[in-house]
């Protein structure tokens, strides 16, 4: 979780390319680039054709590959589950910062 905090402090506001995520996630460039065919990705954005994602793409891309590798699922359900990981963390934040 440590590495997971690092790395979205330091890049929170530099943009990463495909490869540099891929290599980041170690996952295929094909992995995610099938991911991005399918609109799983929301927060990248193509610009003059190339591809470039943020720091929240780096959580949700190791989400979604570590739950297709352990639980088999597809890329779809994964992406619905990182979303609500998402969700959930931002939640319990919006608690801790309420004090609740």
């Amino acid at each position: 979780m440590t590495d997971n905090y690092i790395i979205a402090t330091i890049m929170d506001e530099s943009w990463l390319t495909l490869e540099q995520l891929a290599r980041i996630c170690r996952v295929e460039t094909t992995w995610l680039q099938l991911r991005l065919d399918e609109g799983l990705f929301p927060y990248a954005e193509s610009v003059a054709g190339t591809w470039r994602f943020s720091n929240r793409c780096v959580q949700r891309a190791q989400r979604m590959h570590q739950l297709e590798r352990n639980f088999d699922a597809v890329p779809e359900l994964a992406a619905l589950i990182a979303d609500m990981q998402d969700e959930i963390e931002h939640l319990r934040a919006a608690i801790r910062i309420t004090g609740g």
